[in-house]
């Protein structure tokens, strides 16, 4: 563990791990939230918990958010990001209770804004979302869940109903400790500047995307 020197000279261990900070109220056009503010230590990462009325610790309803600037904040047509997000908090507001954890630092599955750019302009010549990160020399999903899991613990909960269709992401929360006592489908109908991306987030990230079905016969 790293040491700094304090005011006095003496030596104080290096903070780890996941702190909370702050605890504001924030409404929204969806419902009125809290939002939990937790500083990441040992990534250095400002992360958010967007918390709706009383979780109680069994089978929350969660979502696991990815920073998606590009789809969360500008509507970006490329990926189906904004839409879930939009669907999570709906959908936790009206289970009366749950959690959607932003998550800092997952932009581009965890490549950057920049890396992710690049990795679409690569996509726009051609390349799908894998070829293209694996082009660049990037890996093809760099993102690490053991903040969220350290978040959801701070919260109380212990067991949740993952809303998410990627099967990696209950893996990961199971390898962190938290029990998935139910994975629940996140589906966005597509569109035609994304269909592509989605196709290859089943075939190659093995994302589960029954409603393509109808899309791909019809194609």
């Amino acid at each position: 563990m790293t040491e700094k020197i304090g005011v006095l000279g003496k030596k104080s261990p290096q903070r780890t791990g996941v702190e909370r900070v702050v605890n504001a109220p924030l409404p929204t056009v969806y419902g009125k939230f809290q939002a939990v503010g937790y500083l990441d230590h040992d990534r250095g990462d400002e992360q958010v918990a967007l918390v709706y009325g009383d979780l109680g610790t069994d089978d929350v309803l969660i979502r696991l958010h990815s920073e998606c600037l590009t789809g969360d904040a500008f509507g970006s047509q490329h990926c189906e990001c904004g839409d879930q997000l939009d669907a999570a908090l709906r959908a936790v507001v009206a289970e009366g209770a749950g959690v959607v954890v932003y998550l800092r630092g997952h932009e581009g599955r965890g490549i950057g804004l920049l890396a992710k750019l690049r990795a679409m302009a690569l996509q726009a010549e051609g390349l799908d979302t894998v070829e293209a990160n694996l082009a660049l020399g990037l890996p093809v999903d760099a993102r690490d869940y053991g903040v969220a899991a350290r978040i959801l613990e701070d919260l109380g909960v212990k067991s949740v109903r993952l809303m998410s269709n990627n099967p990696r992401k209950r893996d990961a929360l199971v390898s962190h400790g938290i029990t998935v006592a139910e994975q629940v489908p996140l589906l966005i109908p597509p569109c035609e500047n994304n269909i592509t991306y989605l196709r290859t987030k089943r075939e190659r990230l093995d994302h589960h995307l029954p409603h393509l079905d109808a899309v791909v016969s019809s194609s």
